[in-house]
């Protein structure tokens, strides 16, 4: 099994990417807890949500890795939990970062605020690029201080889209058509509507 992760800020095309490489390369696919959260508590989220936060995307990310895919695509993981939580609150459950290194991830597609428009969708809160290339820089750090596997993925979104379509070839060493869908699809974010407590 490949663990591939999709990280940076927000509106530089995580979920785009990572439902595109899911519908090319096929394996599972994991959305992002924390928009379920906010769907499911309509208000300002606090520093208190943020276990709550971090265990949902846990159990969705565990329930994944548990069906053995030969891709599993992360649209995140515990990375943009503890970076959103620094970014919002100043401060972040201790827990976080060990949960975090004691998982092996096989490639981080960290993905540049450059190149593309910020689009509002309701949830996403740094309009400024300023923002968005903090948290950009804050992910490279973390990623770089802990020799975490990483490509940077920057350009138009075309550029994105073939740069992370090569990384994914690479990763699962195969000459893989990226035109084509070779294996079957299957979202986990969709399997999956609530996790069980």
């Amino acid at each position: 099994m490949k663990v591939l992760v999709l990280a940076g800020p927000e509106s530089s095309g995580k979920s785009w990417l990572s439902a595109l490489l899911q519908q090319r390369f096929g394996g599972i696919l994991v959305g992002e807890y924390v928009r379920y959260f906010i769907e499911q508590n309509p208000r300002d989220t606090c520093l208190a949500d943020i276990p709550a936060i971090a265990r949902g995307q846990l159990q969705w990310e565990d329930q994944a890795r548990a069906r053995q895919p030969e891709l599993l695509i992360l649209d995140t993981h515990l990375l943009s939990n503890i970076l959103w939580s620094q970014t919002l609150f100043g401060d972040c459950p201790s827990w976080l970062e060990p949960e975090l290194l004691s998982r092996h991830y096989d490639l981080h597609l960290l993905l540049s605020p450059e190149g593309v428009e910020w689009t509002a969708d309701g949830q996403r809160c740094q309009p400024s690029l300023a923002e968005r290339q903090a948290f950009f820089s804050a992910s490279r750090q973390w990623l770089e201080q802990h020799q975490q596997p990483m490509l940077v993925i920057a350009g138009d979104w075309q550029a994105r889209q073939q740069q992370a379509c090569a990384a994914v070839e690479r990763l699962l060493a195969s000459k893989i058509d990226c035109g084509l869908p070779t294996r079957p699809i299957a979202s986990y974010a969709q399997d999956v509507t609530q996790p069980e407590n």
